[in-house]
């Protein structure tokens, strides 16, 4: 049993994906599932033992209800969640699976997640008895007043001690409200001691540089070249991270994924075996995965080597299950 309990902060959506080629294919039917980041973490860990909350903000509706019963089947305490408000988040998923490149129509606008309002939440209460705070990048790119909120539970983590992790989840459809991640970003990361996402995810919120002329043909031992250099950059630009970890995943037709990742201290670099499938079920929420078992790792006190290997290990098996949640294989 893990010596941590871990609160993870976030929306819970709805992903409706179309299981024909097109929503408005006239025989194709709606598969639904409950979804977000967040969520997809503490429901990984949950099923690999971990003790963990989730908290957000839903409508007090039996749609709500749905959602959360699958987390609370998968063991995850949906205690701390907010039952209010009027809307659920939805995102749609315009292929069937995710097996095609990043088709997705958001709809979380006025969800009642995205109206939490600084100052609503008692952040001193609400994290008593977490050793672990979990967020990522999706809720600052929500709205400025989430930037804030995220700020607020960051500062009260930090007062009481917690291990801080993010995700450096970036969607561009997201950050629309007249800031860009470098302008919220850099005032929020300076409290994680554990931060994952990809060398240009870093890039677009830190500033670190990177090669643009690196692609899908570029050997991995040049990639790990190139995250060895970021990390550095990010070390020196946070000084509270003590670990950093980055995926590479590359996709060339609708069922093949490549998955390595790497994991970074301020005194040693690490890099997973590559691991490639011609057969993936659901790409949705691998990156989740990974995040997941870097968690499951790092709390279990693996060794460099074992902590990539697990991260990626979780990443990469989460290609082979329905909807946005794993199915605790680790």
């Amino acid at each position: 049993m893990s010596k941590h309990r871990i609160l993870s902060f976030g929306e819970l959506m709805l992903r409706l994906s179309s299981t024909g080629p097109s929503f408005l294919d006239r025989d194709s039917t709606v598969a639904v599932f409950p979804a977000g980041s967040e969520a997809n973490v503490v429901a990984s860990l949950a099923q690999w033992g971990v003790p963990c909350s989730y908290l957000s903000r839903m409508p007090d509706n039996d749609l709500a209800e749905q959602a959360l019963s699958v987390l609370k089947g998968l063991g995850v305490d949906v205690s701390p969640v907010l039952l209010e408000g009027d809307r659920l988040g939805l995102y749609f998923l315009l292929s069937a699976n995710g097996l095609t490149k990043g088709e997705v129509v958001y709809d979380r606008k006025y969800s009642a997640f995205s109206q939490i309002q600084p100052g609503t939440i008692d952040w001193g209460r609400v994290l008593e008895g977490y050793t672990w705070f979990h967020w990522s990048a999706l809720t600052p790119a929500l709205n400025e007043s989430l930037a804030t909120v995220c700020e607020e539970a960051l500062e009260a983590a930090r007062r009481k001690g917690l291990v801080v992790s993010v995700d450096l989840n970036y969607r561009n459809k997201l950050w629309n409200y007249g800031k860009q991640p470098i302008d919220v970003m850099p005032g929020l990361l300076p409290y994680c001691d554990v931060v994952m996402g990809n060398i240009w995810a870093a890039n677009k919120m830190l500033g670190t540089a990177v090669d643009e002329t690196l692609d899908r043909d570029t050997p991995a031992d040049t990639y790990f070249e190139q995250a060895k250099a970021s990390a550095r950059d990010v070390f020196e630009r946070l000084p509270q991270c003590k670990h950093l970890a980055y995926t590479f995943r590359f996709m060339d037709s609708p069922t093949h994924n490549l998955l390595y990742g790497t994991y970074h201290t301020r005194n040693g670099d690490f890099i997973s075996e590559i691991r490639e499938t011609n057969a993936v079920v659901d790409r949705i929420g691998s990156g989740d995965a990974f995040m997941a078992g870097l968690i499951y790792a790092l709390a279990a006190e693996k060794d460099g080597q074992g902590i990539v290997d697990t991260a990626t290990a979780a990443g990469f098996k989460k290609l082979f299950v329905k909807g946005d949640f794993g199915n605790g294989d680790l």
